[in-house]
């Protein structure tokens, strides 16, 4: 492996890290409605445990309502009550064949328990980018260790993968910055 390899395996896992993050940041409740919200809901279908979007249609009604069209007739009410049991804080309402989640106003106070949930995630993909440089760092000094790479391109390539590690730290910030304006925003 060589010194170039290790570098683009660390930008590559550092990426997916960033992604991971991007997910966990839509299941964290702005004002507006997001189907996204629903993804941790799982229903008894048949006794085994499914994702909501694996038993219903999700979509949004209007900016502060989620849609849920169960695909079969029984089971609307085991859907509504797999939303209501949820931690999610929502009370969702049916109509007919289609059942509304409107989304509460939240107050300041949630708002601000919100961006320190954001923030906590943030941090913890900092630290797992931080604990990739760490990683391909090690790596380098074991070939220059094997012979297989000199004292200045281990010099080198750490400075070139701690611009990488700025650079991601940067992104994951923009992240946090943005989404805290997102759930402030009244």
């Amino acid at each position: 492996m060589s010194i170039a390899d290790i570098r683009k395996n660390a930008e590559h896992k550092m990426q997916q890290s960033i992604e991971a993050f991007k997910t966990s940041l839509t299941r964290v409740r702005t004002g507006r409605a997001n189907p996204a919200l629903l993804d941790t809901v799982h229903v008894d279908y048949y006794g085994s445990m499914l994702p909501l979007s694996q038993v219903a249609n999700l979509t949004l009604l209007d900016a502060r309502t989620i849609g849920v069209a169960p695909w079969e007739k029984g089971m609307g009410a085991k859907i509504e009550k797999a939303i209501r049991e949820s931690d999610l804080g929502l009370n969702p309402a049916s109509q007919g064949d289609l059942i509304r989640v409107p989304m509460p106003p939240m107050t300041e106070e949630r708002r601000r328990e919100l961006t320190k949930v954001v923030k906590g995630e943030g941090e913890a993909a900092k630290i797992a980018i931080r604990n990739l440089r760490r990683d391909a760092n090690e790596a380098v000094k074991k070939l220059v260790k094997d012979k297989e790479a000199s004292e200045d391109d281990e010099r080198r390539s750490q400075e070139d993968i701690q611009k990488l590690t700025d650079r991601m730290i940067t992104e994951v910030d923009r992240l946090v910055a943005s989404k805290e304006q997102d759930i402030m925003a009244v």
